[in-house]
């Protein structure tokens, strides 16, 4: 299969062609374990041949689930008891892979979810006390996650949780757009914003990450701009784009409705307004810092990405990447917390599925979550692969440098352009597998739907809130030698007893704007002629050329015998009458039709 071929179905396919790698949760079925003890020795085996590791610990509750959620999050608010025993599991869970990680050097660690910060500060102490048995190495951004709403109502736990070393907060906004969070299923206003930030300042927090949405079917490249601007003003340290990658959400039967076009057009509008105050990061890349040489994103992220450093997952659903396994942990697809309860209760790995991937699927995994960052470091693949990038990419790498999709900036770094950042999601299929490539046609061929996609976005588009011009026609009626021409005198405002061309306003119906000329000169003049698109002289849009508003004129030109045809003023005319071009006035016309006249003229000169 060509370079080229793959590329094009990438962009095609955007929806599904990201970072997140593979496709479908059931895509690497046919290198999964499912005894017991094979896997504890798979896992066992991949742990102790890393050097370092980073650490993942999800909590699955939020106050209620956003429509564009993606994670593994419950569906009902939870109870204090189920919250309690889910922290206890946790901890059980944590304990085991402590016995294999032993006293390895842990290089990143983030406290995700859902919402971290929904859980009692007792129990985020208990995990985090924890997790600090591990040996965690200095200099690290321990990172959690909070929600404006928590934020602003409960200072005392964002206090607690800076006491407990996570120096590192980040917060959902996602839009200030109330319409749109009402549509999302989510609860903020700018007044929450604004307190969340005083809050989280006055706890002593010094690096702050908000993150915003973009892409969404509802969402207007204004609205978007708007949140920018108003993100940028409450002076964040970090700033992180998120594109709504629909799959696995609640909205995913919209996706298609949502061009690349758009997602593109997004990006650039927060790119620039980004870079304009400050907020630097290279093209492609989500995490925009205003902190000179910090990457803006936490160690566990931005080591995972730049070095491609194996992780371990706690928790409900959660995802694991060491070695050679890519894990999901029991309740990834149910979301309830039963079986991984009992798992944990027999002290087994509470692990739903585990794929032992051949090297081709690990290479793929590992650079489609390199390209978050929107670059390759040799280094770092040379370190995870043990193999030269260039030797086992020369097809690729060839391709995209020629196509201007990527460049080596330095001997370590193979990064997108400008252009390759529009066209990220047809680079990434092209380090895929090759049973991943063959499943991406055969998906895509399934799925995508231009019609259907069509029809998802006219259901949504609003011609309302587009500045639409009125449209008229206007008539340049000749006589054979042209030296006249038939004009009338306009019976209503505007320009009342001016003289002017015979025509009218277009009203939207099933007749053509060609029709809507003949049925005006024959309202006004009584003349009956049939006017097609041969006709047509000029299209004239100024603005300003009609009082009543923005009105685009389309002017049609005929010539025909004077004696022909006998003009009687009818409609809003009080006469129609042939007038000698050379006793003309540009004063004596109404709206801009002496400069209409003076054009179809030139042209019959020609």
């Amino acid at each position: 299969m060509q370079y080229r071929e793959i590329f094009e179905r990438g962009i095609k396919f955007h929806h599904y062609c990201n970072t997140a790698y593979p496709l479908r949760p059931t895509s690497l079925r046919e290198y999964e374990l499912h005894d017991t003890d094979e896997i504890h020795a798979l896992v066992k085996r991949n742990i102790e041949a890393q050097k370092e590791i980073c650490l993942y610990v999800h909590v699955p509750f939020c106050q209620s689930r956003c429509r564009f959620c993606e994670y593994v999050v419950l569906n009902e608010k939870p109870t204090d008891e189920i919250q309690d025993s889910y922290v206890s599991y946790l901890l059980k869970e944590i304990e085991l892979y402590r016995e294999i990680v032993k006293d390895k050097p842990v290089v990143g660690y983030d406290l995700g979810g859902g919402t971290p910060a929904f859980l009692s500060t007792e129990n985020l102490k208990r995990i985090t006390d924890s997790i600090k048995r591990f040996n965690l190495q200095d200099k690290m951004y321990l990172s959690i996650e909070t929600t404006p709403v928590i934020a602003s109502k409960d200072i005392e736990k964002l206090r607690a949780i800076k006491d407990l070393g996570y120096n590192r907060i980040s917060m959902g906004f996602q839009t200030v757009s109330e319409k749109l969070l009402e549509s999302l299923g989510r609860e903020g206003s700018k007044s929450i914003y604004e307190k969340a930030v005083e809050n989280i300042r006055a706890a002593g927090f010094d690096r702050l990450n908000i993150d915003l949405m973009y892409g969404f079917l509802n969402q207007s490249d204004e609205d978007f701009a708007n949140t920018i601007k108003y993100t940028i003003a409450l002076k964040p340290e970090f700033i992180t784009l998120y594109r709504n990658r629909y799959k696995g959400t609640s909205l995913e039967a919209e996706s298609q409705g949502v061009t690349l076009y758009k997602i593109n057009r997004q990006y650039d509008i927060a790119y620039r307004l980004l870079k304009e105050a400050g907020y630097l990061a290279n093209n492609g890349k989500n995490t925009f810092s205003k902190i000179p040489g910090d990457l803006g994103t936490s160690s566990y992220l931005t080591t995972r990405v730049v070095n491609a450093t194996s992780y371990i997952g706690f928790g409900l659903g959660v995802q694991s990447f060491v070695g050679s396994y890519l894990a999901y942990n029991l309740g990834c697809a149910d979301h309830k917390l039963d079986k991984y309860f009992d798992s944990l209760d027999r002290n087994v790995l509470p692990i739903n599925d585990i794929a032992d991937m051949p090297v081709e699927e690990v290479r793929a995994k590992a650079l489609s979550v390199m390209f978050y960052f929107g670059y390759i470091s040799l280094k770092a693949y040379r370190a995870r692969f043990n193999e030269d990038f260039k030797d086992v990419y020369k097809g690729q790498i060839d391709f995209l440098i020629k196509n201007y999709l990527m460049e080596f900036v330095d001997e370590d770094t193979f990064m997108l352009t400008d252009y390759g950042a529009a066209h990220l999601y047809g680079i990434i299929p092209l380090f895929y597998s090759q049973r991943s490539i063959v499943e991406m046609f055969a998906m895509s061929d399934r799925i995508l739907d231009d019609k259907k996609g069509e029809s998802i976005y006219l259901e949504k588009y609003d011609r309302k809130k587009f500045d639409a011009p009125s449209v008229a026609v206007d008539l340049l009626i000749f006589n054979q030698d042209c030296s006249k021409i038939l004009l009338i005198n306009r019976a209503d405002h505007p320009f009342v007893n001016k003289l002017a061309l015979p025509g009218g306003f277009y009203v939207p119906t099933d007749e053509t704007v060609e029709a809507a000329a003949s049925r005006e000169l024959l309202e006004e003049t009584s003349v009956s002629l049939s006017i097609t698109n041969e006709n047509l002289v000029k299209i004239t849009s100024t603005r300003n050329r009609d009082p009543r508003g923005w009105v685009i004129s389309v002017a049609y030109k005929v010539v025909i015998k004077e004696d022909d045809v006998k003009p009687i003023a009818n409609s809003d005319a009080l006469y129609a009458n042939w007038v000698e071009l050379g006793s003309i006035r540009e004063d004596a016309m109404a709206f801009d039709h002496y400069g209409i006249l003076q054009y179809s003229l030139q042209s019959l000169k020609r």
